[in-house]
């Protein structure tokens, strides 16, 4: 009985250390999202927001499996923190290191994984 518990233990702490560190909250990542995200992004991801229209490079396109699969969370969060330029991407997306705390910034590379719908 000792060993199946300690058996039960160990896969419990390997379980919490492969868990993500945090819990992306959807809700504020969707309002940040909305609000400042959306307007070149589009409310569906799809790179169709009305001011990207305008822009000199397509906004990304997150609801593009293909090109969310071979981009990593670390690389969507220097994106967003750093913007683009700092990045080797688009001088079009601006830095957002000013305005979102790194866990917001972590919400929203969570969040924009909702695009892709496999």
């Amino acid at each position: 009985m000792n060993r199946l518990i300690s058996m039960v233990s160990a896969g419990a702490i390997v379980a919490c250390a492969l868990a993500p560190a945090r819990a992306a909250d959807m809700a504020p990542a969707k309002q940040n999202y909305d609000t400042f995200c959306a307007k070149c992004h589009g409310s569906g991801g799809k790179g169709d927001g009305p001011a990207g229209a305008a822009l000199a490079t397509h906004p990304a396109n997150f609801s593009d499996c293909a090109m969310m699969g071979k981009m990593s969370d670390d690389t969507m969060f220097n994106v967003i923190k750093n913007g683009g330029t700092a990045t080797g991407r688009s001088k079009d997306m601006p830095a957002w290191s000013s305005g979102f705390e790194d866990g917001e910034i972590h919400d929203l590379v969570a969040y924009l994984m909702t695009f892709c719908k496999m």
